[in-house]
């Protein structure tokens, strides 16, 4: 355990995020999503939900604010303009961090979620429960 980390986060997910450079995407997938065959980097969050996970990860990363939104979601139904409960959480936890998100149809989610430096695999039940958090930057301080 580290101080100030949400102990949620271990070893290999510190890695990924840490090695993450600007630009690059990191998807939070739910139970059903094929990430063993889809990863290009996979980490297991087995036992976790998809909203748990997401709340620990925006706590140590600094979200894309250069482009906005810097937060992408699945819809329900594949549909984006269909939305489910867990997406209303979604939306509303992204928010207490400042941030909006976008929904997107199935046929642009999905290849993304493929191309994503990293996939966490939780085993979140709900259905169309996945997320992509594009890392942002963090600045120098002043006058560094």
């Amino acid at each position: 355990m580290l101080l100030g980390l949400p102990p949620i986060l271990g070893p290999d997910l510190l890695f990924a995020l840490r090695a993450m450079g600007h630009g690059d995407e990191i998807a939070l997938v739910d139970g059903n999503y094929p990430a063993q065959d889809h990863a290009r980097r996979l980490v297991r969050a087995d036992g976790h939900g998809v909203l748990v996970m997401l709340e620990a990860i925006l706590q140590v990363l600094p979200i894309d604010r250069d482009m906005p939104p810097g937060i992408f979601r699945a819809a329900q139904n594949n549909d984006r303009n269909q939305t489910g409960a867990i997406h209303a959480e979604i939306d509303a936890l992204c928010g207490r961090f400042g941030h909006m998100t976008e929904a997107l149809d199935g046929a642009v989610l999905y290849p993304r979620i493929r191309s994503a430096h990293t996939i966490v695999a939780t085993s979140e039940m709900a259905l169309f429960a996945n997320v992509i958090l594009r890392k942002g930057v963090i600045a120098a301080p002043a006058g560094a």
